[in-house]
């Protein structure tokens, strides 16, 4: 079991997955405190899954450079290192969110989803995104 992580400084987008069948589902978005994650509710969540690693999307620009958010991305993969002590890889993020959106918008035109897509689900979907790029790279195969 796999859990990935899509970081914001509001929300906290999570999905869980696993190398056998290499997909990813959405799990609740988390909320992200005014200073710092919501510990209590990731440690929660770590609980009810136990995943053998964490895999956290790291943005980066279109150059390849890291973007503004990385070293904050870098502090909540150290926090979760820290105090849960999985061990946590990244992934490029580039363009998670749009992909996403892309997806959510498709499955709503096709009858499979019927709400309104809100932010919250993307959140949750870029994760998905995230943890299923990973699986796609590292995976065994």
């Amino acid at each position: 079991m796999l859990i990935g992580f899509d970081y914001g400084r509001r929300r906290i987008g999570a999905a869980r997955g696993d190398t056998l069948t290499r997909r990813a589902a959405a799990l609740a978005p988390l909320d992200r405190g005014p200073r710092e994650p919501d510990w209590p509710a990731i440690g929660r969540l770590l609980e009810q899954w136990r995943p053998a690693l964490i895999v956290i999307g790291l943005p980066y620009n279109v150059d390849g450079s890291e973007g503004a958010l990385a070293d904050e991305v870098r502090a909540f993969a150290h926090g979760l290192t820290e105090r849960f002590a999985l061990p946590v890889e990244f992934v490029d993020e580039r363009y998670s969110s749009l992909d996403a959106q892309e997806r959510l918008a498709q499955a709503r035109a096709a009858g499979t989803r019927r709400r309104r897509v809100r932010k919250t689900d993307i959140d949750a979907e870029a994760a998905v995104v995230i943890l299923e790029r990973w699986l796609d790279a590292f995976a065994i195969r």
